[in-house]
């Protein structure tokens, strides 16, 4: 799959996120990469930066939180381009959830690991 159709599947999972949610999500920017830092093919996305839960009064000024889609690991694990659909929007919906300060063992206790 090419890299402009994975982020078009990204952007589509993003489209499917309720508005409602999507509003309270505040200085974070979705980005899209072949690979994850030091290369490994096991890691389908990643969130760096502070969670909602976790700012406090010094939180001001700080650059934006990343939420990064990796598309190798990604492409790896599926067979079908419906099987990187469910993938995608499973992925973007944890990531954001990390955003929110839910962590992993509650997000696989909800479905979302």
């Amino acid at each position: 799959m090419s890299p402009e159709r994975f982020e078009e599947l990204v952007g589509e999972a993003l489209d499917e996120v309720p508005v409602e949610l999507m509003s309270l999500m505040n200085n974070v920017v979705f980005l899209v990469e072949d690979l994850p830092p030091g290369g490994g093919d096991d890691l389908l996305g990643l969130y760096e930066g502070t969670a909602l839960t976790e700012r406090g009064w010094d939180y001001a000024g700080a650059l934006p939180d990343r939420i990064t889609i990796f598309r190798l690991p990604t492409l790896k694990i599926c067979d079908s381009e419906e099987d990187v659909v469910d993938e995608v929007a499973v992925t973007v919906v944890h990531e954001i959830a990390h955003h929110f300060g839910i962590d992993d063992q509650r997000l696989h206790d909800l479905g979302w690991g």
